[in-house]
């Protein structure tokens, strides 16, 4: 187990806390390169079905980049710490395996931006967030002008990162930057909930499910079902399809194995 990152088995899925409390959850160059130690461990794993991402301490679910690390860095490293960032939220993006995040107290520039990279998030009655960059005389450079305006609109994401507005989990859930309701009972709880809801399902098509989503976006429609047709394909011949066929003929609940 990594200082930095935590990382604990749940039954068929996981979850990865971000470990650095005391300073928020902030990103720091071990964190990031924790991170993609497990990335790279988890889209060959057919075992993890979700991963839920969380932060330490209750307090913030990640505060963004560690802007003291970034002050003592040099110029020239500068970029390659950004790239680093990018990158790993990127692959997070990119991993077969659907990430929630679950949202309990601050997320903040980078913070948020890994949120946003996630496939579904989870907001606690706490929580406030914002790509509070352009406070900072910088933009949001790990994907948050990107996949902001995707959940949310062209206009009310101009709005946020212009302004470098914070916003509270009722106004996350009203304007769809988070689609699950922690409010009463935490974050985290709505998190799990789901996380137990995919792990229920057969891994080989809930990836397949997230690449037909992913892989069409900005698509022409007809292009976009040639896509989904493919990923369906995929399902077709393995042996969780005919185990939830015989599941369902006998009235019981699949045991699927990723096959």
């Amino acid at each position: 187990m990594s200082e930095v990152l935590n990382v604990e088995k749940q039954g068929h899925f996981e979850v990865w806390t971000l470990n650095r409390p005391g300073a928020l959850n902030a990103f720091n160059k071990p964190l990031l390169l924790e991170l993609n130690v497990e990335l790279d461990r988890v889209g060959y794993d057919m075992s993890v079905r979700c991963v839920v991402l969380c932060g330490a301490g209750g307090r913030a679910f990640s505060a963004g980049a560690d802007l003291k690390e970034r002050k003592a860095m040099a110029a020239a490293d500068v970029p390659a710490f950004v790239d680093l960032i990018g990158g790993t939220f990127q692959r997070i993006a990119e991993c077969p395996v659907p990430f929630v995040a679950a949202i309990d107290g601050y997320a903040f520039g980078g913070g948020l931006e890994i949120a946003l990279a996630c496939d579904i998030r989870a907001v606690g009655a706490g929580a406030a967030m914002g790509l509070t960059e352009t406070r900072l005389a910088i933009v949001p450079g790990a994907g948050g002008t990107q996949r902001l305006p995707r959940l949310v609109g062209v206009g009310r994401a101009k709005e946020l990162i212009l302004s470098g507005r914070r916003i509270d989990a009722s106004e996350a859930l009203a304007i769809g930057l988070a689609e699950l309701d922690g409010r009463e009972g935490g974050a985290m709880a709505a998190a799990l909930a789901c996380a137990e809801s995919i792990a229920a399902c057969g891994p080989v098509a809930v990836r397949a499910a997230k690449v037909a989503i992913d892989g069409a976006l900005g698509q022409p429609l007809a292009d976009g079902l040639r896509h989904e047709r493919r990923c369906y394909d995929r399902t077709l011949d393995t042996q969780d399809r005919l185990e939830a066929l015989a599941a369902f003929a006998q009235k019981r609940t699949p045991e699927f194995t990723g096959s």
